[in-house]
């Protein structure tokens, strides 16, 4: 098992917490994998961090900014549909799959509140990071200032190339400091959209942490949708006991 755990968020010894890697398995049910290696994998990430399978819950991604609260209508068989979990129940682990889109982990440390969001182009050209420190503040009363942030491996500006169009887009959106040009073509900097957001809301700078590590270019340790087309996914995954 390889999991790779947040060093921002290790201080905490009341998480269970970090990301997974190809070395765990595909943990994803909707990309033609057998169902039962998928739960397999499941069951064996699940007993390496000693949680309880069925209590997992995960999401129906569909690159868009809606925050789902848990509620009891929520299971490792009907997960909802959204882009962002979050609680303030012990016990229930939340989990984010990707393959290149950012998998972010929030911890409201004063608060004990957590929150699992999946950030692609979409989600960060619309502010999912705003949706879900809304939901924060609102919701649990959050003081922003309270919240850590850790964003896992994800695509790098190094190999995400868009269209014209999505740079259009992006201008017209104010969002095209995140866009480099070489030789006639478009790079994306998803990072550089959710550092400048998270900011914006209020979390402090050295309660963000970002990895380094380019799924596309790591394809060895990571699935990556972009250099591999037909791939799996990992995970970030956080818990509150």
């Amino acid at each position: 098992m390889q999991i790779i755990q947040s060093n921002l968020l290790k201080q905490f010894s009341k998480l269970t917490q970090g990301f997974t890697t190809k070395n765990n398995g595909n943990i994803a049910f909707h990309v033609n994998d057998d169902k039962y290696k998928v739960i397999l994998n499941h069951k064996t990430l699940a007993k390496e961090l000693k949680y309880d399978v069925n209590t997992l819950i995960h999401m129906k991604q569909v690159h868009l900014t809606k925050i789902k609260i848990i509620d009891k209508n929520d299971t490792f068989l009907t997960p909802p549909t959204c882009d962002a979990l979050i609680t303030d129940k012990k016990n229930i682990p939340l989990m984010v799959m990707v393959a290149d889109c950012s998998p972010l982990l929030f911890y409201d440390a004063k608060k004990e509140v957590i929150a699992v969001v999946h950030a692609g182009r979409a989600g960060a050209f619309f502010n999912i990071i705003k949706v879900t420190l809304d939901s924060f503040r609102e919701d649990f009363d959050s003081n922003i200032k309270d919240i850590y942030v850790s964003i896992g491996p994800s695509i790098g500006e190094c190999c995400y190339q868009v269209g014209s169009e999505i740079y259009e887009q992006s201008k017209k959106l104010d969002l095209d400091y995140a866009i480099s040009k070489k030789n006639n073509s478009y790079f994306l900097n998803i990072d550089k959209i959710l550092y400048k957001q998270l900011l914006d809301e209020g979390v402090l700078n050295d309660k963000i942490e970002f990895s380094k590590e380019c799924t596309s270019c790591n394809t060895e340790q990571y699935f990556s949708y972009r250099a591999e087309k037909k791939t799996g996914r990992f995970s970030g995954l956080l818990m509150l006991s």
